[in-house]
């Protein structure tokens, strides 16, 4: 299995940090891979053997110092190859992020839907991370907390890597204020303001989807509403928990599905099929305030985009 790479002597290349892959050491007589190429076709296959030969011909596969690895480089076991993740046909996403802010410590990101926040799946190059370490050159930038692709709104990434940890305890105890607003059914069945609680934990059947189930909650929803147009309401959320797709499913959980979900309460499409880019999951990552732990200056930001109501 590929992972991120730490070594100092590897770059990133074109906003990429490169993928790792450690060989094993071998038995003698062992010669299951005679060269690094049988190694690499073998252990990650959907690249393709005629597309890894490329690579090793063009210097794109490194060793631990940095050098490039030759076509024939024979195998050795206990060493660690670093490679670049390239998508030949990666669909680019035709909305363009926003700096709200910068300084030597942080860069507060306005992300438009549809872009996820970081490499993975389809998406390497249209990811807002590898975006922004090309645009503002900051190879070294980390995102310190992500929200999904198909929302909008505020990301927080971290310019320095040694103060990436002291942020990031931010988001793991409750010490942040974060505000979303979705659009969705309005309704008089509820009364308003109100707290979801429930467990979420991942769906039996879809690995991309969350389930509530019965017994202890897990997650914690304040909800209510801030305007009302019609048969459509906006929202206000604001998540005590951060469970993954909290704020879906505990706003599909009270019948009201957010305008454009794709996966709640039915899925539309998986997450490897074609995006309708003129439908997007009307929720957006509003406001963000806390004490910030490196300055110790209240930090307060707000997003600049607006959900558009259906039609």
């Amino acid at each position: 299995m590929a992972r991120s790479s730490k070594n100092p002597l590897i770059p990133a290349r074109d906003g990429v940090s490169p993928s790792c892959v450690a060989l094993p050491g071998v038995k003698a007589g062992d010669a299951r891979w005679p060269g690094v190429i049988d190694f690499l076709d073998e252990r990650l296959p959907k690249v393709g053997r005629a597309a890894w030969a490329e690579r090793l011909a063009t210097g794109a596969v490194l060793d631990e110092a940095g050098q490039a690895v030759p076509p024939e480089a024979p195998y050795r076991g206990n060493t660690r190859l670093y490679y670049y993740r390239e998508l030949p046909d990666e669909e680019v996403v035709p909305f363009e992020e926003a700096v709200l802010y910068q300084d030597a410590h942080l860069v507060v990101a306005d992300k438009p839907h549809f872009l996820p926040v970081t490499p993975g799946g389809r998406y390497v190059q249209q990811t807002l991370l590898v975006r922004l370490q090309r645009k503002l050159g900051l190879p070294q930038l980390a995102p310190l907390h992500r929200i999904d692709r198909e929302t909008a709104g505020l990301v927080l990434l971290a310019v320095n890597p040694a103060e990436r940890g002291t942020y990031h305890a931010l988001f793991s105890g409750r010490t942040m204020q974060k505000t979303y607003e979705a659009i969705a059914p309005a309704t008089d069945a509820w009364t308003w303001p109100r707290t979801s609680s429930s467990r979420i934990v991942e769906h039996p059947a879809d690995f991309f989807r969350m389930n509530e189930v019965a017994g202890e909650p897990n997650s914690e929803t304040r909800i209510d509403v801030l305007e009302r147009r019609g048969d459509w309401a906006r929202y206000a959320l604001e998540p005590v928990t951060g469970k993954r797709h909290q704020l879906r499913v505990h706003m599909n959980a009270l019948g009201l599905a957010i305008v454009g979900d794709q996966l709640y309460p039915t899925v539309l499409h998986g997450p490897d099929e074609a995006e309708d880019f003129a439908n997007p999951l009307r929720l957006l990552a509003r406001g963000i305030a806390f004490t910030d732990p490196v300055t110790g200056e209240p930090r307060a930001f707000q997003s600049q985009r607006v959900l558009d109501w259906p039609t």
